[in-house]
């Protein structure tokens, strides 16, 4: 992979986020980090922390514990203290990528007589509003797709199009290595675990615990698939959290109602998602409401699977560009099924990954904040 092209001038950049423990806004946080101190600069993190605040400060970034998320009145008293703590890292970049955030660092820059340039990420398709609209105010914006962009400009009429600029995510080719089979060891471990998704095709679908992410369309569509002579297997991988029993007990009844409970395992998330994905037939991506970005098409692809998924919001500009085979209507179950049996029986191929790299993700932010200190 390229490394990270050598600075004009040294900066310290803080990121503002409400917390450090899983999540796609998170995720980039991390990798901007990184990307800094790769580079030379001094990169902060403030947030109420988490379990990755270790990695955070094992790559050489610093953390400072300040809780700037929290949807709670006494939150809002936190601007202040950002204050004092902005004073003292004499930023010359303030990077806010969630609303409750980025107003305590709006209000907290307005006191300081040196004040950083602020910059905003837009990572989701958030209800448009006054609270939402703090993101739009950086002196550059951060759309993570083009359907993110075009969602801000068509709903902020004030925001000016210049200041919008279109960095997707990306990924490390390496951890998602194009054509990459898990070793027999591996393998051997998974299906003695989960001897549920033996003996047939392997449907994926990656997803927090949230019906948002379509878990019952994948289960339909494993029943459908079923009716009409396939009798594939299901992984809900990442639905298995904390606080979602009541979410998972809907899930399970709906299982043994469709008749498919010894062809479904579900599953706290998990570190090995790449072999993970290396042995499913068909990765899908069925969230019921657009998404800004889709990550999980991208990941899969890289690693030469086929997807499937709903042509909308993000996923939708991603599988157009990238694997049109995969895409279609949002919600229409007969479709759903007809494509899953189709891309079951012959897939079309997959080319290696040339775009949504990791590096270029990292490489298009550090310029922008040289833009903006020049």
């Amino acid at each position: 992979m390229s490394s990270i092209a050598v600075p004009t001038k040294l900066l310290t950049v803080v990121q503002l986020i409400p917390a450090l423990r899983s999540g796609g806004a998170e995720r980039s946080a991390l990798e901007i980090a990184r990307a800094l101190v790769q580079a030379g600069h001094r990169s902060v993190v403030i947030s109420a922390g988490g379990r990755l605040v270790d990695q955070l400060k094992a790559e050489g970034s610093e953390h400072v514990t300040l809780d700037i998320g929290s949807k709670s009145l006494r939150t809002l008293t936190k601007f202040g203290a950002l204050r004092r703590v902005l004073r003292e890292l004499k930023p010359d970049i303030v990077h806010a990528r969630s609303r409750l955030p980025a107003w305590l660092g709006w209000w907290a820059l307005k006191g300081m007589a040196r004040r950083p340039h602020f910059i905003t990420t837009v990572h989701g398709l958030n209800s448009p509003g006054r609270y939402s609209a703090i993101l739009l105010r950086g002196e550059r914006v951060i759309a993570v797709s083009q359907t993110m962009r075009d969602y801000v400009l068509s709903h902020y009429r004030w925001l000016e199009p210049a200041r919008v600029r279109v960095i997707p995510r990306g990924i490390d080719p390496a951890a998602f290595p194009y054509g990459h089979r898990p070793d027999d060891a591996w393998q051997k471990a998974f299906f003695a675990e989960y001897p549920e998704l033996t003996g047939g095709p392997l449907l994926t679908l990656p997803g927090r615990g949230t019906r948002l992410k379509g878990h019952h369309d994948a289960i339909e569509l494993l029943a459908d698939l079923k009716r009409r002579g396939v009798e594939a297997r299901l992984l809900l991988l990442g639905v298995v959290e904390p606080g979602r029993e009541a979410y998972l007990e809907e899930l399970r009844e709906l299982i043994r109602l469709r008749g498919v409970t010894s062809q479904v395992v579900l599953t706290p998330p998990r570190a090995d998602i790449h072999d993970i994905y290396a042995v499913s037939t068909l990765v899908l991506q069925l969230s019921n409401q657009p998404e800004s970005f889709g990550r999980t098409v991208i990941e899969a692809l890289s690693l030469c699977r086929p997807v499937l998924g709903y042509a909308h919001g993000g996923v939708g500009e991603l599988l157009a560009e990238l694997y049109p085979a995969g895409r279609v209507p949002p919600g229409d179950r007969e479709r759903l099924v007809e494509r899953a049996a189709e891309l079951l029986r012959v897939a079309p191929p997959i080319s290696p990954l040339q775009s949504y790299r990791l590096i270029d993700m990292q490489q298009a932010t550090l310029a922008l904040y040289e833009e903006v200190t020049a």
